[in-house]
């Protein structure tokens, strides 16, 4: 009896003890969660310089460290060429859209929507305005057009100040050098972190979480460019002359899906208010047309089975990173979400439940 108890005792102790570990590992997760951003967004940079290490190393039999000196080299010589012929005016363009053009088309907003106005373009409203209070509408309207200005305004400003951004930049990219040079290293750690049984399995997932980053990047790099050309194209043929300044916002704001095309309509609109007032429903329409066929067409096609994602799974991840993590959350919430249902597929599915069937995704090139 005294041993049954003392036995019951321990087993206690032990639930307690790994209960708190548990508990302090979740809080130690929590105080570091802006370096895991940090280390996970390296990780993202190191797959997109690693698919030309590869090529390279495949086709011309290079050693890897020159094939990764002429990738990293060849990324930069590319941004300089792209740079020097758009930059300039990609600079101008933005100069005038964010001190001049944008804040005049968010007054010409706010003066269009009053009570009067409304009335004046949409007659169907009459009986629902003239019953309400004034001040409630007007308070209404008041908040509308402060919150469309407010957020307008941090549409072009680098989120979190610029010290912060160029200090998280220079880790990111220290970060992604030193994995870079040496992946085999930190992979093997990784894997040696696991019990000796489960590390041929680990080595599979890791893997799998590589390939589908890999197919994450060639997708979303292919429709960034879409996006960019065809919505700079469209707003040219409504004649906003910062066509080109509004495409390229357009193509880095996709990046985010779901949320970019929103935050993209803001300063196109206000753009369109000045220039081209009668042209404001078809600017919209452009965006989300353009952003609809990236959605449903060019990234379908592109991703075929490498990276088949529920578009429910990614609006999820989206909304939890970007609670938990903030911005960059958001940013790096599409392949978070990837990684972590190819976690969930392979150690529950596959290793809990017993399901082997093979899903889309999977590779075998050695990370």
């Amino acid at each position: 009896m005294a041993a049954r108890n003392t036995r019951s005792i321990n087993i206690g102790l032990r639930n307690v003890v790994a209960t708190i570990l548990i508990g302090l590992g979740l809080v130690f997760v929590w105080e570091i969660r802006g370096t895991l951003m940090l280390t996970f967004a390296a990780v993202v940079l190191v797959v997109l310089f690693t698919m030309p290490v590869r090529l390279l190393m495949r086709r011309f039999e290079m050693n890897r460290l020159v094939a990764i000196v002429v990738s990293v080299c060849g990324f930069f010589v590319i941004l300089v060429l792209i740079g020097l012929s758009i930059l300039p005016i990609i600079v101008n363009q933005f100069d005038e859209l964010a001190n001049n053009v944008i804040p005049r088309g968010l007054e010409v907003a706010r003066e269009a929507i009053t009570r009067e106005a409304l009335l004046e373009q949409f007659a169907f409203l009459e009986p629902i305005l003239t019953g309400a209070n004034d001040d409630l509408i007007n308070q209404f309207i008041s908040q509308v057009t402060d919150a469309i200005g407010r957020l307008g305004g941090t549409v072009l400003p680098v989120v979190g100040g610029v010290a912060n951004t160029i200090l998280s930049v220079l880790i990111i990219f220290f970060l992604s050098m030193y994995l870079l040079a040496e992946p085999e290293l930190y992979v093997n750690g990784i894997i040696k972190l696991t019990p000796m049984w489960y590390r041929e399995r680990m080595g599979t997932i890791l893997r799998r979480m590589d390939t589908t980053l890999r197919a994450w990047l060639s997708v979303t790099g292919v429709s960034m460019v879409v996006v960019a050309v065809l919505t700079g194209l469209g707003l040219s043929l409504l004649g906003i002359r910062e066509w080109v300044a509004l495409g390229v916002l357009a193509g880095m704001l996709s990046f985010i899906p779901n949320f970019g095309p929103v935050v993209a309509l803001i300063p196109s609109v206000a753009v369109a208010l000045v220039q081209a007032p009668e042209n404001v429903i078809w600017t919209a329409v452009i965006i989300y047309g353009v952003s609809f066929f990236q959605s449903q067409v060019v990234s379908p096609v592109l991703a075929s089975e490498r990276m088949n994602m529920p578009a429910i799974l990614i609006l999820l991840g989206q909304i939890i990173f970007g609670f938990f993590f903030g911005f960059l959350g958001l940013m790096l919430a599409v392949p978070l979400s990837a990684c972590v249902a190819v976690l969930i597929d392979e150690m529950y599915v596959k290793d809990v439940l017993g399901d082997q069937r093979k899903a889309s995704g999977e590779a075998e090139e050695p990370v």
